[in-house]
């Protein structure tokens, strides 16, 4: 006696719904993760503690197209740099320098500056040339 079904059961997975699931995982995921990200970019910004303006002489550094350096528009070596603006900044309380590079100086070396910077904690402005219409 065979007692055996004619047509065999075939399980199926109806996947209609898990779209809409997996649209609103992917929204919330979105969403916290925006929310989760601390701010990445660390900002020097204004303080006004005191109602007094204190006037500051920037340190002017020249970098030429040839890799001339100038401090205050005085020439000075390369291996001397960073020594001669740890004295140019002796005493000042908040340096700043004022960098005018050549656009045609390598990106490497306006680093090497701005590491210089960095190491006797000054803070750096680039000088741009407004581009002409």
């Amino acid at each position: 006696m065979n007692l055996r079904r004619r047509t065999r059961v075939v399980g199926e997975v109806y996947s209609a719904s898990l779209n809409d699931i997996m649209f609103f995982l992917l929204l919330f995921f979105l969403i916290t993760s925006t929310m989760a990200t601390p701010n990445v970019l660390k900002l020097l910004l204004p303080n006004a503690k005191s109602s007094s303006q204190s006037v500051k002489h920037p340190l002017t550094i020249s970098v030429t197209s040839d890799l001339q350096y100038a401090i205050n528009n005085a020439p000075i070596d390369a291996d001397q740099l960073e020594a001669a603006i740890k004295v140019n900044i002796a005493g000042q309380t908040d340096p700043t320098a004022l960098l005018k590079v050549d656009k045609s100086v390598q990106v490497q070396n306006l680093v090497d500056l701005l590491d210089i910077g960095t190491r006797l904690k000054i803070k750096m402005v680039l000088a741009t040339q407004t581009s002409k219409k």
